[in-house]
């Protein structure tokens, strides 16, 4: 990934962080009063505000350290959604049945790593590109594969296994992730008075990714 430090933004300033999904959406009202809805993307994009979770002076300077070791803008960086950062529940688990990968065939060893999100009406795949380090499980067909026997490429975001699966066999994983982010501000602005008042910082995060 260009451009990218892997670091993370500091965990306590993230706890209090707001935001989540954003889609485009077009929408279209015909002259019958019906709607035409259409997205230009096939994903969606996370934006946070990471400013409720700065409530000292020193987290307040840790927030600056951040920003200028990246260069504000120029550089993304690793981002913990404190609601969606486990491939179950947040309140769960993680096993290596959390999240099917494909089927095997026999021969392909390589298998994107995701999150599905579904219910009786639909279903979205996100490509997870940051699972955080020795989170990694794996399974197939129901039994788990040591660490050992697959590893993780960030640049396509798949898990490389050493040996092809079996033609139907069912890859399985299951892991924490984090988000890639950069700052969507080129500015950190901030009032000392209001900041000794209780007022919110704003700090924008914002998703790095490529659509499609």
């Amino acid at each position: 990934m260009p451009s990218f430090h892997d670091v993370s933004f500091p965990f306590p300033l993230s706890f209090g962080a707001s935001g989540g999904p954003e889609r485009r959406t077009d929408i279209t009202q015909l002259a019958s009063g019906r709607e035409h809805r259409n997205t230009a993307h096939a994903h969606s994009r996370r934006r946070y505000n990471a400013g409720a979770g700065i409530k000292t002076m020193d987290e307040l300077h840790d927030l600056i350290a951040f920003f200028e070791a990246r260069l504000g803008q120029l550089y993304s960086f690793r981002f913990r959604d404190p609601l969606d950062y486990k491939s179950c529940k947040p309140s769960g688990d993680i096993s290596a049945a959390d999240q099917m990968l494909g089927v095997g065939d026999g021969v392909r060893t390589h298998f994107p790593l995701i999150k599905s999100y579904e219910d009786a009406g639909g279903s979205y795949s996100r490509a997870i590109h940051l699972p955080v380090k020795n989170t990694l499980l794996m399974s197939i067909d129901g039994t788990s594969i040591p660490a050992k026997n697959f590893t993780f490429d960030e640049a396509t975001g798949e898990v490389i296994l050493d040996a092809p699966p079996s033609s139907g066999a069912v890859i399985m994983a299951g892991f924490e992730f984090d988000v890639p982010v950069r700052f969507d501000t080129n500015q950190i602005d901030i009032a000392l008075e209001a900041f000794g008042a209780g007022q919110l910082i704003n700090i924008p995060l914002v998703e790095v990714k490529d659509y499609a």
